[in-house]
């Protein structure tokens, strides 16, 4: 995991590439890689790359970046960890290529002169990189296909700018600090700020599953070569009846394969664990194909010791019972105070969440760990969520009542300020936003409904933020590839919830501590497995799933109810909403980010 940087004068006045502004992007990342630097300028400098480093495969200088091929002809800032580097790199050398190092950086340069941008389709892993083709005088940037690593770009028309955090591009002053109403305006509606937007003007992300390819001559082309409702509708009308005992067995089998290439590494791999089924089960896999020296860190709250809320006694046990070197984090409310103002400053874009997520990685660091592995992606892989059965039954239950006009504004009218009083007023919206699965996920998952903006940021930025983000035609058009019911909600929460949300504050909350967190559940070739095991409209449960391991897990842990956000944390954050609002918890939190991240563009609520 590292801080990537890429600055292209392509623009014929465009200024030649300032190497202090290279320097001012790559050292904003500091945390992102404090075990090497690096830089490189093209001899007439119109390109330059820059890299921080956290060392994971192959510790040597021989694998420092920004790299350059043998010849000399193509250079790489990557970020990420290629997970089938190995085979790629066999077939490679079957080839004739030679290497100079055993990094999988390496492999990325070599793959790209064989095979150019097509590289992609042969990659498994998590990856953002920028290489210089000094032959075509073009650069081309990738992103792996669920979005697991950031990639951010500023472009003037006439200089492409790079990196791997908003904040580090916007720090060399180089990019306009407009605001971007479409981040406002997102960020109110989700509690996060849903890609490609950022909060301002100049600044995008390259989206998830795409490339680009940008020449001297200012030529671009963007592709996306995934796309996960079409692998999804595609994954289920190949799908194929077999016995139960098969499918858990492919199932297994598919686990087995994708926690064995997570734990490939030169450095000691550790286990985010807590009392939920998917660390647990990751943990017992873990152990089983083969990883001696397991380590796993737990995160406890101070408020929950001695209580059923508690969530250490269990994922105690399941360590022990799989010979883990375990820790257990335990975090009060003044250890959050302490750590506020840094966490603050570690989050690239505001989010409602991650705050667990920087703790438990701030644990793993102080456990001696460069890398953990996660069960993020679990609830969206195995229906884990109650919106996988909530939002097909809201659409049933609503649909019909659309013919009806004007009843879902009627409703809302009348209903949400008694709502209000006793819950959050968007589910006035009921009738409003539950007749398609894009409504209904923007119901379910929404923070605020677009019908309450107008009260908390300025109206013309409410009317040119909701036209530019195209939310509800967007949502539709994740579902309508879709033909199950089941599916379009995993279709939903993975494009959306996981992508937008879970893994950009992974990212964030685990690089401020310089910690690679893996995400084995979030595997290209796992996931078209789970999709390919589908029966009667729906795939493998999580019991399934927490059924694979060899050794059962405890039945405290098989059993155990679903928990959502932590309580105390929820608390935390509420205490520290100091603008004066009327709102309570996560939107009355959610509103003192947009006030602070905007310098108080947020209007009276």
């Amino acid at each position: 995991m590292c801080g990537i940087v890429a600055i292209f004068a392509y623009g014929d006045g465009a200024p030649t590439v300032d190497s202090e502004e290279l320097l001012k992007i790559r050292d904003a990342m500091l945390a992102r890689g404090p075990d090497g630097e690096g830089l490189w300028l093209s001899s007439d400098r119109r390109i330059g790359l820059a890299h921080r480093r956290l060392a994971i495969i192959d510790l040597s200088n021989a694998a420092s970046q920004p790299m350059l091929s043998l010849d000399g002809s193509c250079v790489i800032t990557f970020n990420g960890e290629i997970y089938n580097y190995k085979e790629l790199r066999s077939e490679l050398e079957r080839e004739g290529y030679r290497f100079r190092s055993t990094s999988d950086t390496e492999v990325l340069l070599c793959l790209y002169q064989r095979h150019g941008q097509d590289m992609v389709h042969r990659l498994r892993g998590m990856f953002a990189f920028a290489i210089w083709d000094e032959g075509r005088k073009g650069l081309f940037l990738a992103r792996d296909p669920f979005g697991i690593k950031p990639l951010y770009i500023a472009d003037d028309g006439s200089t492409l700018r790079v990196a791997s955090q908003v904040k580090a591009l916007m720090c060399a002053g180089a990019i306009s600090s407009a605001p971007e109403p479409a981040g406002l305006v997102g960020f109110l509606l989700w509690g996060h700020v849903p890609e490609p937007y950022t909060f301002h003007k100049g600044v995008r992300a390259l989206p998830a599953g795409s490339t680009l390819w940008i020449d001297a001559t200012g030529r671009r082309e963007t592709k996306a070569y995934f796309n996960l409702s079409q692998e999804i509708a595609g994954a289920l009308e190949s799908s194929r009846r077999i016995p139960p005992e098969q499918a858990q067995a492919e199932l297994r089998a598919a686990l087995l394969e994708s926690v064995r290439y997570h734990l490939v590494a030169d450095v000691p791999v550790g286990v985010f664990l807590s009392a939920g089924l998917d660390s647990a089960t990751l943990t017992s896999l873990a152990k089983e194909v083969g990883k001696g020296d397991l380590h796993t860190v737990t995160l406890g709250f101070g408020e929950f010791e001695g209580t059923d809320s508690d969530e250490t006694p269990l994922a105690e046990l399941v360590a022990q019972q799989c010979g883990a070197v375990h820790s257990t984090f335990r975090v009060t409310k003044d250890a959050y105070e302490r750590e506020s103002r840094r966490l603050m400053a570690a989050m690239d874009q505001p989010s409602i969440d991650g705050v667990n997520s920087y703790f438990v990685s701030l644990a793993a660091a102080r456990a001696g760990l460069k890398v953990a592995l996660s069960g993020l992606g679990g609830d969206e892989l195995f229906g884990g969520y109650s919106s996988f059965r909530q939002i097909p039954r809201l659409v049933r239950a609503v649909r019909p009542l659309e013919s009806i006009p004007g009843l879902g504004p009627a409703f809302r009218i009348v209903s949400a300020p008694l709502l209000r009083r006793f819950t959050s007023p968007k589910y006035a919206s009921l009738l409003e936003y539950g007749g398609t699965y894009g409504s209904a996920y923007l119901l379910r998952r929404g923070l605020y409904m677009p019908w309450e903006l107008p009260r908390l940021l300025d109206g013309e930025i409410v009317k040119q933020g909701w036209s530019e983000l195209g939310t509800l035609s967007l949502l539709n058009q994740t579902a309508q590839p879709v033909d199950s019911p089941y599916f379009k909600v995993v279709a939903l929460e993975s494009a959306w919830y996981m992508r937008n949300q879970l893994l950009r504050d992974a990212d964030w909350a685990s690089m401020a501590h310089s910690v690679e967190v893996r995400v084995p559940l979030v595997d290209v070739a796992l996931f078209r497995a789970v999709m390919r095991l589908s029966r009667r409209g729906r795939g493998p449960s999580k019991l399934d799933f927490a059924r694979t391991p060899a050794v059962s897990l405890p039945d405290a842990v098989l059993h155990r109810r679903k928990t959502g956000f932590s309580i105390p944390v929820r608390e935390w954050l509420a205490d520290r909403n100091q603008i004066q609002t009327n709102e309570r918890g996560m939107r009355g939190w959610a509103l003192r980010l947009l006030h602070d991240a905007s310098g108080g563009t947020l209007a009276a609520a």
